[in-house]
């Protein structure tokens, strides 16, 4: 069962900055560019990357992100020896408890990391949208005998305050790690994917877990600490588009990127290609009919899935599973997603409309200024900006 390298997706965040997105659904499994959840991208870096273990650590509102993972079949992750095991809180003889940090929720799944004697652990959050080969990584992790490895992105100057950001020498080893700093040595922002030595970091984990002031969590505790112990730490620089959609603009951002751009006419770094072959998103599949998009219908750039049917105008927007555009209405730069129906004579503008959603004849949603959420469920009537 020994395995060089397993990975745990940190799959069980709220996602509270994405609003009623999330109100009763955890962030990774909300729904993004028409047929895919956004997990769905981490966990098909790890199949397309050939990584055939794969934990993946869930907590808030874990249903719907259950079922839709399943066995990881989707994945080609279903497998006798390894494959995709769903990890969340446990109880134990002494009472349990949640997860109190990305660092903590590693720890209390160590059975099913020791369970693999991995020699090389890989760390994955389950709310990018980015598509990443993490041999190569581990490739450079092996040539700089690293003991943690963590990937960065280059970010504008001006913005890097926003983020974790990695000092290194000319080599890339890290000599100093800052939290979101007023005035940034660099431009090198943590993606949140690290590669560690199982060893070393099961030696600070069991620290970090004594220690009553640390959040347990690994940006802000075990980086830190194994800089500070001397490790070797190292940054892998990717050149690809990623995205954190943790805000319900990064969100509408990210899904705009994917009608942005002319698919046969991708820019490498810059652009997310849904049609590389190479390099397939995987999801699980619904049985739905194909698109009907009816004679007075008029579309134009935009991506629209399985079981919708057109007779409105659908302009810059995305349109997931079983979504009704009703005649003479309007969806214009928005997301909507599942078996929503859109109405008569309705307009739909800026705005991610949640599933379920029934947009009532002739109401208005949205305006130009601004990007107008509405949560799963609703009955919507009149004008809602």
């Amino acid at each position: 069962m020994e395995r060089e390298i397993i990975a745990l997706i940190l799959a069980g965040g709220q996602g509270s900055r994405l609003e009623s997105l999330t109100k009763t659904n955890a962030k990774p499994a909300v729904e993004f560019g028409g047929k895919y959840r956004i997990i769905d991208f981490t966990l098909s870096n790890c199949s397309n990357s050939s990584i055939e273990v794969v934990g993946v650590l869930t907590q808030y509102q874990p249903l719907i992100l259950h079922s839709h993972i399943g066995i990881g079949s989707a994945w080609d992750l279903d497998r006798v020896n390894g494959g995709v095991a769903i990890l969340p809180p446990y109880t134990e003889e002494k009472g349990g408890s949640w997860y109190s940090g990305t660092a903590d929720a590693v720890l209390k799944n160590i059975n099913f990391v020791e369970k693999y004697y991995p020699e090389n652990l890989l760390i994955l959050s389950g709310d990018h949208i980015y598509k990443m080969d993490y041999l190569k990584m581990l490739k450079f992790h092996k040539q700089k005998d690293a003991d943690v490895t963590i990937a960065v992105t280059r970010v504008p100057i001006e913005e890097a305050s926003r983020f974790g950001i990695m000092n290194t020498h000319d080599d890339y080893r890290i000599y100093e790690f800052e939290e979101k700093p007023k005035k940034p040595k660099s431009n090198l922002a943590s993606m949140g994917i690290y590669i560690f030595k199982w060893e070393k970091l099961k030696e600070v984990l069991f620290e970090d877990a004594k220690d009553e002031k640390s959040s347990h969590d690994f940006g802000k505790n075990i980086i830190p600490k194994m800089l500070k112990k001397g490790y070797k730490l190292y940054a892998y620089v990717f050149n690809g588009y990623w995205k954190d959609v943790g805000t319900i603009n990064s969100y509408w951002e990210a899904s705009m990127d994917l009608i942005n751009e002319d698919p046969y006419s991708i820019r490498e770094g810059i652009d997310l290609n849904l049609f590389d072959n190479n390099w397939k998103i995987y999801s699980s599949s619904f049985a739905y009919p194909p698109q009907y998009i009816g004679s007075s219908a008029k579309v134009s750039n935009s991506l629209i899935v399985e079981g919708c049917i057109v007779f409105g105008t659908v302009s810059n927007s995305i349109l997931s599973y079983g979504v009704l555009v009703g005649e003479k209405a309007e969806v214009r730069n928005s997301i909507i997603m599942s078996d929503t129906v859109v109405e008569e004579g309705v307009r739909v503008i800026n705005s991610i409309i949640g599933p379920k959603v029934v947009i009532k004849k002739e109401s208005i949603v949205g305006n130009e200024k601004r990007i107008t959420v509405i949560k799963e469920g609703e009955i919507v009537k009149g004008s809602i900006e």
